[in-house]
């Protein structure tokens, strides 16, 4: 490629780049704005965040922030950022990457609250992740991550259907140009986690994720 060639495509990737980022940016400002959920009386008070950049390769989707990450209006602020971060370095990714190179997403961007008991997390119905299904959407389209890793059951069955996490921790999914990455709920009480044929199967996912980094440069 000519010297001038190379300059022109250097200046089409940087528009491309640039345009992408306004158009996160104005995505993120509607979805910080949002009170659909709110609205619909699901929870009593809305409080939705975002995190990441344009620019990130790997865009990661949990089922929905805890009350640690609301707190701090960072996603993945508690326990089960730290394990994702730990797996993240066991595929070769440095400390810190998860929160400075990875877009985190959710299937709903606030938090649910605790179950009607009050002693556990209550997972997102149905009608609330189709409210917010549009923002993901719109996340994936204008980011075009080159890995989207789905954390956790409700994630992995958003794209993959109901199943057993047997059948799908340790395979990957190519689509429209992404590799879809299912992983385990990072949890220290994982009991799915305890049986060591399961965790051979996280360990195969990352090892698939490791091979993806050297190979896209991530």
């Amino acid at each position: 490629m000519s010297i001038v060639n190379q300059a022109l495509q250097n200046n089409s990737d940087e528009t491309i780049i640039d345009n992408r980022a306004t158009e996160i940016a104005r995505l993120q400002e509607r979805i910080l704005a949002c009170r659909l959920c709110q609205q619909h009386s699901y929870i009593p008070v809305a409080h939705p965040i975002v995190s990441g950049r344009a620019s990130d390769h790997i865009l990661v989707i949990g089922q929905a922030p805890g009350h640690r990450s609301i707190a701090k209006d960072i996603p993945f602020s508690g326990p089960g950022g730290r394990i994702l971060q730990k797996w993240l370095e066991q595929a070769g990714f440095p400390p810190g990457y998860l929160h400075e190179h990875c877009y985190l997403s959710s299937l709903t961007r606030c938090d649910p609250g605790k179950t009607a008991r009050g002693n556990g997390d209550r997972k997102p119905s149905p009608p609330e992740i189709a409210l917010c299904r549009p923002y993901l959407e719109a996340e994936i389209r204008i980011i075009q991550p080159k890995v989207v890793l789905l954390v956790g059951t409700m994630a992995i069955e958003a794209y993959y259907g109901k199943g057993r996490l047997e059948d799908s921790i340790g395979t990957f999914d190519e689509r429209d140009g992404m590799i879809f990455l299912p992983l385990p709920h990072p949890s220290g009480v994982s009991r799915w986690l305890n049986d060591p044929d399961h965790q051979q199967l996280l360990h195969q996912a990352l090892r698939l994720l490791a091979g993806w980094r050297v190979r896209d440069a991530l």
